[in-house]
């Protein structure tokens, strides 16, 4: 993918991220991400109905690649089953960790195929990722 292609998309999602709001409703798991070494907090909310991811909303402050990150990740997570999501989530740490993972099964989140570089950056890109895989592995051991 070209630089300026994933600056686009980036700032995209930063700008513009999708589905930050917060919800009350105690059928959505809760989890929290942060980084005790930068600004970096997100809560999120996600709902899951039948093993599948219907929705996930965030709310927090973080940096432009967090944020997007985030907002990545909650478009090409949604509507996938908890064991997809899981896979999903496998896939993008081993492209962040410079390891062997399939580009065709990471849509956006590609982006981040040279976050690796800047490995300051890499903490902030895979924030919501930590976050959201300990809440659907707790949902996997209850179900």
């Amino acid at each position: 993918m070209d630089n300026e292609i994933k600056r686009e998309i980036i700032m995209e999602n930063y700008l513009h991220p999708y589905n930050k709001q917060t919800i009350e409703d105690d059928k959505y798991i809760k989890v929290n991400s942060n980084n005790e070494s930068c600004i970096d907090n997100i809560d999120l909310q996600i709902l899951i109905k039948s093993g599948r991811i219907s929705d996930i909303k965030f709310n927090g402050e973080a940096c432009a690649i967090s944020t997007a990150s985030t907002s990545i990740m909650i478009k090409e997570l949604l509507n996938k089953t908890v064991s997809e999501a899981l896979n999903f989530i496998h896939e993008f740490e081993a492209m962040v960790n410079e390891e062997k993972y399939d580009e065709n099964n990471l849509g956006e989140a590609l982006v981040f195929d040279d976050i690796f570089k800047q490995k300051n950056r890499k903490t902030c890109a895979t924030l919501p990722y930590k976050g959201i895989k300990k809440a659907l592995m707790e949902y996997e051991k209850e179900h």
